[in-house]
């Protein structure tokens, strides 16, 4: 029961901020707001669209995401450096904009780590080995005493994604993590079979890392994704 209702109050709280992003437009048109014009302080919006301020902050924070509005401390939020027409364009297909699935998660995650494992293969520092070597040795320690894993399986693979070196990929691993966790433990993906060889497939994926071999580092992690991929393919939706 409690997880459902905490998934209303996030539902509810999308549209409520959505709602917001409409208004901020329509506010922007209304009043022929050009690239940097001064939006009206949060406490304004709060009063004028009749939300908390926390909601408005919510939905700036998001424009500005997106590059559309620009926050300056100590002086306000203003439009940023953006035409009319795109400005509009972009904020349709945020409004559009669902939360991932988990087949979406999957496939992004699969794309990605192909790439992360690579270059992690080819950058990795002796840091990145030793952070590495902990991660896999705390996912061990968990499925073999018969504990949940899934959060020490997600720090490996973000491990992975620090020692590729390229601060995007590993932002985005950050993005998605929270929604592959709590999908991971909707669907019970990892039972204690599959986790018992994801410790071997863990340590291919580390000693291919560690040898700086990039071709043998993205073979381990597809084979590693496999049963992830074909388990997901498999439900019904």
């Amino acid at each position: 029961m409690t997880m459902k209702l905490e998934i209303l109050t996030k539902n509810d709280n999308q549209k409520i901020q959505k709602k917001i992003i409409g208004q901020i437009r329509d506010l922007i048109n209304y009043k022929n707001l050009e690239p940097g014009d001064k939006l009206p302080s949060e406490r304004t919006l709060s009063e004028k669209f009749d939300v908390s301020r926390g909601n408005i902050r919510e939905a700036i924070q998001k424009l500005e995401f997106y590059g559309l509005l620009k926050s300056i401390p100590q002086s306000g939020t203003f439009v940023a450096n953006i035409g009319v027409i795109a400005m509009n364009g972009m904020i349709e297909d945020i409004l559009r904009l669902d939360e991932p699935d988990f087949k979406s998660l999957v496939e992004t995650r699969i794309l990605l780590e192909l790439k992360i494992a690579r270059l992690a293969a080819l950058r990795r520092t002796d840091s990145d080995l030793k952070l590495l070597k902990e991660a896999l040795e705390a996912y061990s320690d968990k499925v073999i005493k018969g504990e949940d894993a899934v959060q020490e399986d997600l720090l490996f693979h973000l491990a992975i994604a620090k020692a590729s070196g390229n601060s995007s990929m590993n932002t985005f691993m950050l993005i998605i993590t929270p929604g592959i966790i709590t999908n991971f433990e909707k669907y019970h993906v990892c039972d204690t079979d599959q986790a018992f060889l994801g410790i071997q497939e863990h340590k291919d994926i580390f000693e291919a890392i560690k040898n700086q071999d990039p071709k043998l580092a993205k073979e381990k992690m597809k084979a590693h994704f496999k049963m992830l991929y074909q388990y997901c393919y498999n439900q019904k939706d």
